[in-house]
């Protein structure tokens, strides 16, 4: 049974999540030939001062923007 985790920032819509579901289970089925039934997707989202580049935290880099 394949498992996907997705991990990002928030601020995605719902909308957005579900077609992000649906094509990275039709991916898994292409590449595995798994059937769609039996591949699991699960979406953690993260704050912009969880998520860090280069050592800083999103939400820095983003309010000098």
């Amino acid at each position: 049974m394949p498992f996907v985790q997705v991990t990002m920032m928030e601020g995605r819509s719902i909308e957005q999540k579900h077609e992000l579901m649906k094509r990275l289970t039709d991916a898994v089925v292409e590449a595995l030939g798994s059937d769609p039934t039996r591949v699991r997707v699960a979406i953690y989202e993260v704050t912009p001062d969880e998520w860090a580049v280069g050592g800083e935290a999103m939400s820095k880099i983003n309010a000098k923007k």
